[in-house]
């Protein structure tokens, strides 16, 4: 491998010379070796930071044009562009283990926009601390990135999908009106109920889900930047703060202010911590549905057996003909680590240490990891499961009109405590309820069957 020579203020590294970072991205590059090629800086991160630069650097345009010229902006914004589109993504090596303020990532940005910036510009005008970071610190930039990717996050993936699976749940419903079928309270038979009552509830859930989503990234609005190093602003100009914020949003094409206190800004990650929370609310609702899913879909034979489910791959190498409920178990799992990385982004959060916090990498690699793993797991149980979901009318009215809780149905007519000798009976007996209420003498067959209408119990 060729090298060429670049140097920071520690002296010079080797560099491979295909690549645009420089010496601070080679010095971690080199001492963190940790989860190399695996747990690397989120591509969101890296697209929120050629987001911020491009930004940073059309307000130090207008702010500071005798630093930031004509010449160099138009650079920075094409190298920025490049960024964003993930075409320089192999430029951005380094892992999340470095740094808890980000400071090295930050500078990998700064050295990778200067780079391909003086290559475009055909000469070298740019410095990646003087021009791309300028009034800018990685204690603003990093927490700036973190909030920019985590609205894109929920808003562009998260919520989208869980409408997909909503408008999913709302065919369902339409199409299983009539369907009536026993309810279940405590995994034992209870009341009736309509399939269609029954998916309304998975529906409403996810419909709350998307109202705290939405709830969550309002705050996650506020960017830090321009806070520079510890929140007073050092080196930024008048103004700076509110102006590259109003220029992120022209470029997301979301609403984005500055933070109203940049000493909170920098040291807290509170934002983050309730909007994963959010995320964590998805996720315990769709844990819940994929459990009521494979249970109903369960047997063929043997188990409950009241919904259809597609048959997608073989569920065994040994047991011939088996067919399991995977997409189910796959967004379970991932409700599971979505709750373990709740766990992380909260520990994190709380190591704010006077004037910076520096937890960062670690706390928005899960928070995103969640959001993406939740998104992904929702679209592949609503294309490859919800889509395809079919009541089993036949054993829903079975397992109906098997149900010794339709005895309910009787309490008005006999009361509570008859009703529930009648149930015993027919249980100890292995008789119907009509039998146990007629030789119990609580009603005459004529009268049980002028009382007694499950369907009418929905």
């Amino acid at each position: 491998m060729e090298y060429r020579i670049e140097h920071d203020s520690m002296g010079e590294v080797k560099v491979p010379v295909d690549r645009y970072w420089a010496a601070q991205t080679q010095r971690s590059h080199e001492n963190f070796k940790i989860g190399v090629g695996i747990e690397t800086m989120p591509r969101e991160i890296t697209r929120a930071f050629g987001v911020l630069k491009k930004a940073a650097a059309q307000a130090n345009h207008i702010l500071r044009p005798e630093k930031m010229t004509d010449k160099k902006l138009s650079a920075i914004e094409k190298a920025c562009d490049e960024v964003i589109s993930g075409s320089l993504n192999d430029h951005f090596p380094l892992v999340v283990w470095q740094t808890g303020s980000g400071t090295q990532s930050n500078m990998n940005a700064n050295e990778v926009i200067a780079n391909r910036g003086n290559e475009i510009a055909g000469e070298k005008i740019l410095h990646p601390n003087d021009d791309i970071n300028m009034s800018q610190s990685s204690n603003d930039t990093f927490p700036t990135a973190m909030h920019i990717s985590a609205v894109i996050a929920i808003e562009d993936k998260l919520i989208p999908a869980v409408e997909l699976l909503i408008n999913t749940f709302i065919r369902l419903e339409k199409e299983n009106e009539d369907a009536v079928k026993c309810g279940r309270t405590h995994l034992q038979d209870a009341t009736p109920i309509k399939f269609s009552q029954e998916i309304s509830g998975w529906r409403t859930s996810l419909e709350r889900d998307v109202e705290l989503l939405k709830l969550a990234v309002k705050p996650l609005r506020e960017l830090a930047l321009g806070g520079t190093a510890v929140g007073t602003g050092l080196n930024a100009p008048k103004g700076f703060d509110a102006l590259v914020a109003e220029k992120v949003s022209a470029i997301t094409g979301k609403e984005f202010i500055t933070a109203g206190n940049k000493f909170h800004a920098l040291t807290s990650k509170d934002e983050l911590v309730f909007a994963h929370g959010a995320i964590k609310a998805v996720a315990c609702d769709m844990l819940k549905i994929a459990n009521d899913v494979r249970w109903l879909a369960s047997g063929p034979r043997d188990g409950l057996g009241e919904i259809f489910i597609p048959e997608n791959e073989p569920g065994s190498s040994i047991m011939p003909g088996k067919v399991n409920p995977t997409q189910c178990e796959a967004v379970t799992m991932v409700a599971v680590q979505v709750m373990g990385n709740d766990v992380a982004v909260g520990l994190a959060a709380s190591q704010g240490n006077f004037e910076l916090n520096v937890f960062m990498p670690v706390c928005i690699y899960n928070f995103l990891q969640s959001a993406r793993l939740m998104a992904e797991a929702i679209v592949s149980f609503n294309d490859n499961c919800a889509v395809g979901i079919k009541a089993n009318r036949e054993k829903m009215d079975h397992n109906l009109h098997n149900s010794l809780m339709l005895v309910t149905a009787l309490n008005p007519y006999i009361g509570y405590e008859n009703a529930a000798k009648t149930a015993k009976k027919a249980f100890k007996d292995n008789i119907s309820l009509k039998q146990a209420c007629v030789e119990l003498g609580f009603l005459t067959a004529e009268r049980f069957d002028e009382v007694f209408h499950p369907e009418k119990m929905v």
